[in-house]
């Protein structure tokens, strides 16, 4: 019930309804006549916007002698979809979210990306509750613990990746965009990466530069598994 998800996060909702909404994966409304925009998207839309601003005044506030670029690259890793994944772990998310059952069936509550989403669209669903502080407060008292666990700032990924690459005496790792997804005004990116001898991994980004972060990210994490 979205009640016992809303009593976990620790506020109090006047309109419930945009829970539910931020719950719903936009698989259920397929077929059926409905308006995607009862789904979670646009909430996702607006989480994402929130969960961004506060996060960048957490890491601002606690990292108060570190330079521009550090500072991105601990934003950065706070708010890529695996960190907000872990998140929506935290929150229970998973058993309260409403899929389809083909995607219900094939593992949704367990993908990284619904999960991302849906967390995203929790605090944007806060925030058109109640306002600002509201949804701040969560994300605060969620993110902080998943910022002290990195004292230092991580390298940047691609700076990683090569360094990686470079060390087994193999080329730079190659670049490409495969497409934008979304709308002109909203454009998301998929942008892959390739490294001699390992299959080429993609990444998402509102921009090339945060998609091939992801990329790099994504394909550091999988050769060092």
């Amino acid at each position: 019930m979205p009640q016992t998800l809303a009593d976990r996060l620790g506020y109090r909702f006047s309109r419930l309804d945009l829970l539910t909404q931020a719950l719903t994966h936009p698989s259920v409304m397929q077929g059926r006549g409905q308006r995607r925009a009862t789904a979670y998207e646009r909430l996702e839309f607006l989480g994402d916007r929130v969960v961004g601003l506060v996060v960048a005044d957490m890491v601002f506030r606690r990292f108060p002698a570190e330079a521009e670029g550090d500072l991105a690259r601990r934003h950065a890793a706070l708010v890529r979809r695996e960190s907000l994944a872990r998140i929506a772990e935290t929150f229970g998310i998973p058993a309260h979210l409403v899929l389809a059952r083909g995607e219900d069936e094939g593992g949704g509550r367990r993908n990284p990306t619904v999960l991302a989403d849906a967390c995203e669209a929790v605090i944007g669903a806060i925030f058109a509750d109640g306002g600002f502080e509201p949804a701040a407060r969560v994300v605060r008292s969620a993110w902080t613990p998943l910022m002290e666990e990195a004292l230092d700032p991580p390298k940047d990924a691609k700076t990683a990746l090569q360094e990686w690459a470079q060390g087994l005496g193999r080329p730079l790792p190659v670049y490409a965009t495969e497409g934008v997804e979304g709308p002109p005004h909203e454009p998301v990116f998929l942008i892959s990466v390739t490294v001699e001898g390992e299959p080429p991994v993609t990444g998402r980004g509102r921009s090339k530069r945060i998609a091939e972060q992801a990329a790099a990210l994504a394909l550091l994490e999988k050769v060092k598994k």
